[in-house]
């Protein structure tokens, strides 16, 4: 048995290898662009570039965790995004596809995300909500969900993975803005009161399913990630605040005014955050795990305040060094 870890070399990546050489038998590959240091001694690292095809030779029982994706972080050109995101997530997971059924390799995980989803119509957010999402990103994952769905049509075993904002050390991405007003205790504006609950999942629960998804055959089903009984934003950055003794205070703003001037911003190329962000920080957004739960036997083990101290921790640590 071999598990093909595609982008692991990524933060998701090395937490999901490291997942999987604590828990399943068999050979680990690595299909990435470059190698991470991080990666374990054992893994076997193959380049690839797969929005230039795949050339790997699958074997009928391998099993595919297609990680590879462009997201928001790194920060995206400002022109064209549309062809940013397809590149990679789109035409890139059409390579996977069709190098895997030509070798008769069916057993596929890919993670999508929670953006295809939109803004909420209803809560929580189970995974038969409407796709539509706000930007090229969560259009790029749509298109790569519906191959997806084509392809379980030609004998494809597909698991896919929603997750909400995925956390944990070594990842920051737009927490980056947060750590550093914290850090040198400035005030921090929030998008509305605050009174909102913003879901998140640890890394390292998301490997958990993963793991979970292979031992039980991989499902094809949909399915969401994300913690338990999310807190509201307000009481989730006073703990972040007072663990960092900061002397911060949080700040609300006009939801709607925030979010034309941040849409302006992004207009003119110079984005603090991006729609698919900023459109739904003031939303309460809860996703449904009970199905994940259900089907995997996992759930989350990690709570949002626990994650997100310890990404800042993990951010402080990365300044001294």
């Amino acid at each position: 048995m071999r598990y093909i870890v595609i982008g692991g070399s990524g933060f998701v990546g090395v937490y999901t290898i490291r997942a999987i050489l604590d828990s399943l038998q068999g050979k680990v590959l690595c299909l990435d662009l470059h190698k991470s240091k991080d990666l374990p001694d054992e893994v076997e690292f193959v380049q690839c570039d797969i929005a230039q095809g795949c050339s790997m030779q699958f074997a009928y029982d391998d099993v595919v965790i297609h990680l590879a994706a462009r997201a928001y972080a790194p920060k995206p050109p400002t022109r064209d995004l549309e062809r940013y995101f397809r590149e990679v997530n789109v035409c890139g997971t059409h390579n996977v596809i069709e190098a895997m059924l030509a070798r008769g390799c069916k057993n596929l995980i890919y993670f999508s995300t929670d953006m295809v989803y939109g803004k909420p119509q209803y809560l929580p957010v189970d995974s038969l909500h409407q796709r539509k999402p706000f930007g090229w990103y969560g259009h790029s994952k749509v298109e790569a969900e519906n191959l997806i769905f084509t392809a379980r049509k030609r004998g494809l075993n597909a698991t896919i993975f929603r997750p909400r904002i995925i956390v944990g050390a070594g990842r920051y991405g737009i927490l980056t803005k947060l750590f550093s007003l914290v850090r040198y205790s400035l005030p921090v504006p929030m998008i509305g009161n605050g009174k909102n609950c913003y879901q998140m999942i640890s890394v390292r629960d998301c490997a958990r399913a993963i793991v979970c998804a292979i031992t039980k055959g991989i499902p094809n089903a949909e399915l969401n990630l994300g913690s338990h009984n999310p807190p509201n934003i307000q009481t989730l950055l006073h703990a972040l605040i007072t663990h960092a003794h900061s002397r911060s205070i949080l700040v609300p703003t006009y939801a709607r005014g925030i979010k034309a001037l941040l849409a302006v911003l992004e207009s003119l190329g110079a984005p603090l955050m991006y729609r698919e962000q900023y459109m739904i920080a003031d939303e309460q957004y809860i996703v449904d795990i009970e199905q994940t739960m259900n089907l995997l036997e996992w759930q989350p083990l990690e709570s949002d305040s626990d994650m997100l101290l310890e990404a800042y921790e993990e951010y402080m640590r990365y300044l001294k060094s």
